[in-house]
């Protein structure tokens, strides 16, 4: 097997979970539940004998690789798939076998089971996204109140806390959840309506709650109308669900990566004590675990555009150019959304915060943004706004210039030495102002705000 092509999701990306979804043989077994599932419906209204669905039920699990590879025979003359296990099932149920799919088209069976996988698939993504959520949001309550430097346009700003900062991704991830349960709960299968939707040949049985009565046994709601499929527009509203949490995670991956360059080296995901972190470079710490979720992220990124296509273009009551994408398309953006929430939630429960950058990197700009302070306290004492600020500007024209030769931050020294400024506010007040950790506002309440929701949310869940 060495020897062919495998996909990545084959065996590197996604959880054995979700690949047992997508597997060929669980599409297939999924065929069988409905076909099942038809076949009670019409045993119900007296179209089929009790023992022809009793030796369809009894067979419907002999789903294995010498069943596989006999369907795989037939398809390769007969060039239809789904027939092509239809008759390696019929083969199987020498009592029942003829009344497989009676008054179906393929799509009543496919896409009836492919909103089964949708649902489950999505069933796990929402798991794993709670579970990640779980570990973000207590991350956010262990760091809320240590100061970091924030930055805009990637330059020093005004202080934060490292706790806020991942309230932001955790506020994103939150949204992301809301999405998934939503299309969770709206997913829907096509009935069985036919061959372009009209139910013109269940009905020629005579027995107009058919597919009610197989769709309860399926535990399965139906789109009301529908052509020969259900409508693709649900595929776009999954794979864009998923589109979501892989930019959520991209940007938190982002960011990791700019915080672990050493010239930061603020954050830094986890690095196994045999990792290597280059075949040239001995030394290396390579964020590769953040790199690996923004590589799979932009894969992701770019599904919902073939989802889009599909629906656009499934002319009149239908065409099959969808049919050969999905199944990529569908299984490759579930494995992928899977491999970024496992490895996010690696690096969440491992993330590694070095203090001591944090607190280096607060030294050398946090002074600035806090002059803002100093500039209220001393218009509040009387001084002119205008003059002030001027005099501050100066000073901090200085101060920057020390700290970008690599020198400790002056400015604290600067304004507490001008006369003009500690005769309308003494000097120890002055240091006071511009501590690092006055500044932060009340991040530290909306974190923890946040993640206690968050917690409470996802207990609903877990």
């Amino acid at each position: 097997m060495v020897a062919t092509y495998h996909s990545p999701f084959s065996q590197r990306y996604g959880s054995d979970a979700m690949r047992a979804i997508w597997s060929e043989r669980y599409k297939r077994l999924c065929w069988r539940r409905v076909w099942v599932a038809l076949a009670e419906a019409q045993c119900e209204l007296g179209i089929v004998s009790p023992a022809q669905v009793d030796d369809l039920r009894a067979h419907m699990d002999e789903v294995n690789e010498a069943s596989i590879a006999r369907a795989l025979e037939i398809e390769r003359e007969i060039q239809h798939d789904l027939m092509a296990e239809l008759r390696t099932y019929a083969e199987q149920c020498l009592v029942g076998g003829g009344i497989i799919h009676l008054g179906a088209t393929s799509a009543d069976i496919e896409d009836n089971a492919d909103a089964l996988r949708l649902r489950e698939a999505l069933a796990l993504v929402r798991g794993a996204l709670a579970r990640l959520i779980r570990a973000l949001a207590e991350q956010v309550l262990h760091y809320a109140d240590l100061p970091a430097m924030g930055f805009t346009h990637l330059q020093p700003a005004e202080p934060t806390t490292v706790g806020y900062r991942l309230a932001q991704y955790l506020q994103e991830l939150l949204m992301d959840l809301d999405e998934v349960e939503r299309v969770h709960g709206a997913i829907r299968g096509k009935g069985f309506k036919g061959a372009v939707g009209t139910s013109a040949a269940y009905l020629e049985l005579g027995v107009a709650e058919l597919e009610q009565r197989a769709l309860a046994k399926l535990g399965l709601a139906a789109f009301p109308v529908t052509t020969q499929t259900y409508p693709r527009k649900q595929e776009w509203h999954v794979l864009n669900a998923l589109a979501g949490i892989a930019q959520s995670l991209y940007k938190f991956a982002f960011d990791l990566r700019i915080l672990q360059s050493p010239p930061l080296g603020e954050w830094g995901e986890p690095f196994g004590a045999q990792q290597v972190g280059s075949s040239a470079m001995p030394f290396k710490r390579n964020p590769i675990q953040a790199e690996k979720i923004n590589a799979l992220a932009r894969f992701i990124a770019a599904l919902p555009r073939v989802a889009w296509d599909n629906a656009a273009h499934s002319l009149l009551e239908r065409t099959l150019d969808d049919s050969a994408n999905r199944r990529v398309v569908l299984p490759e953006a579930f494995l992928a959304a899977d491999e970024l929430l496992h490895v996010a939630l690696r690096i969440v429960q491992g993330l590694r915060v070095n203090e001591f950058q944090v607190a280096r990197q607060m030294q050398a700009y946090a002074p600035f943004a806090a002059t803002e302070r100093l500039l209220m306290a001393l218009a509040k004492a009387g001084a002119d706004r205008q003059a002030m600020h001027e005099r501050i500007r100066q000073h901090a024209l200085a101060a920057w210039a020390e700290v970008n030769m690599g020198r400790p931050n002056p400015l604290p020294d600067l304004l507490c030495a001008d006369p003009e400024i500690t005769r309308r506010v003494p000097a120890d007040q002055v240091r006071a102002l511009l501590a690092a950790d006055a500044y932060v506002g009340d991040a530290p309440a909306r974190a923890r705000a946040l993640a206690q929701a968050a917690l409470a949310r996802i207990a609903l869940i877990l």
